[in-house]
């Protein structure tokens, strides 16, 4: 475990550090998010946050393999870290392009289709299903790949669509990073394996490299992310998962709820966690089609009426509903994660005491700080006794 913090330790400072050099590149070559419309902020804020996590991820994975416990993990769990940075690498260039450049949805989904096409080609894919009852289903190449595909290019937009508040999309996928390592740290434990897998390495990685770029965007933000970085972080977040299913066998996974968990999530959490991670965004993503193919419009055309837009409508401050939002993205990740890989009365407690706590806060936090109004002589009284 000292090891994995190394490499979070790592990537938060080599991220927050870079985002000063990232902010200055995006001012000199005009990468900027100007005021439109459907955004939130009032002033222009410089793109590029994306090369600052990049790096970070990339001195954690070169700081990993000189570490005494690590580095004897063996040629595998390296070299799928290396190839899923490698297909980060390419898809934060292509959004590099598009904070530049403005590409269109084609043009971006062109080059998710290549990022997803090199975790395919070097072996990075789902190999396999370990359903209850102990029988594998096994995926031919073309099964894989699709699987595989659908699952990193949805994963990479619904973080690009909930990337619509300061610190929202970081934060989410730095939580949902942080349960997965913990996942995949407990996983072996349970199952008295190596500790050191790529599924552990990218996800402590990635919590790092959030990590370290939040203070950067938190409201006020000085530094956006951009596709850059939400295509980024999203490849990263969904690849890690898919390791998992290459490096663990079928025993080792149905093994897994050896503390009574459900064993059928712990069979299908490498594909179920990143989609419960971002549910919210997902579902976003989802209406979001739906209400602009109704009405008549293409389902990429930007609007306004994304969930974290309604948390402002309700009353909620910038800060406070991204707040709300890592709230609910933390209930459903780690909830998950407590609900796989253990059971009993305590577990349920916790989950439904931070079920309620969340709807509470969502619902309730907008009447409790409500603003007074302004020339209202109730409200500016002065009390009798």
């Amino acid at each position: 475990m000292r090891e994995y913090v190394v490499v979070f330790l790592v990537a938060m400072a080599v991220t927050y550090l870079l985002t000063v050099i990232a902010r200055e590149i995006a001012l000199r070559t005009g990468a900027v998010a100007r005021v439109r419309d459907r955004d939130v902020h009032d002033e222009p804020i410089p793109y590029l946050g994306g090369l600052a996590m990049l790096g970070g991820l990339v001195s954690a994975y070169l700081v990993a393999r000189e570490l005494p416990f690590l580095s004897t993990a063996g040629d595998v769990v390296f070299r799928d870290a290396g190839v899923v940075i490698g297909a980060g690498a390419l898809i934060c260039a292509v959004g590099v392009l598009d904070d530049l450049f403005e590409l269109d949805a084609l043009t971006k989904l062109g080059g998710q289709l290549l990022a997803a096409g090199f975790l395919v080609a070097f072996g990075v894919q789902f190999y396999f299903f370990t359903v209850p009852g102990g029988e594998i289903f096994s995926l031919d190449p073309a099964q894989a790949a699709l699987l595989t595909g659908f699952l990193v290019i949805a994963t990479i937009n619904a973080v690009n669509f909930v990337d619509g508040l300061d610190g929202l999309a970081a934060g989410v996928v730095g939580i949902g990073a942080g349960a997965f390592f913990l996942f995949c740290y407990q996983l072996t434990a349970i199952n008295n394996t190596s500790r050191a897998t790529t599924a552990a390495l990218l996800t402590v990685a990635l919590a790092g490299a959030c990590a370290g770029f939040l203070p950067h965007n938190i409201n006020p933000a000085r530094l956006f992310m951009g596709d850059s970085g939400s295509m980024l972080i999203g490849l990263v977040l969904s690849a890690g998962a898919i390791t998992l299913t290459g490096q663990f066998n079928e025993v080792d996974l149905s093994q897994g709820s050896g503390s009574g968990g459900d064993a059928s999530l712990v069979l299908l959490l490498p594909i179920l966690l990143p989609v419960a991670i971002l549910v919210v965004p997902l579902l976003d993503l989802v209406l979001a089609v739906v209400r602009r193919t109704r009405a008549g419009r293409s389902p990429f055309a930007p609007d306004k009426q994304h969930l974290h837009h309604r948390l402002l409508e309700i009353g909620h401050s910038q800060r406070r509903a991204v707040f709300i939002m890592w709230l609910w993205a933390a209930l459903v990740a780690f909830g998950t994660v407590l609900v796989s890989l253990y059971s009993g009365p305590v577990v349920v407690a916790c989950v439904a005491v931070a079920t309620v706590a969340t709807i509470a806060l969502t619902f309730l936090l907008p009447r409790l700080h409500r603003p007074a109004v302004l020339n209202d002589p109730v409200a500016e009284a002065p009390e009798r006794l």
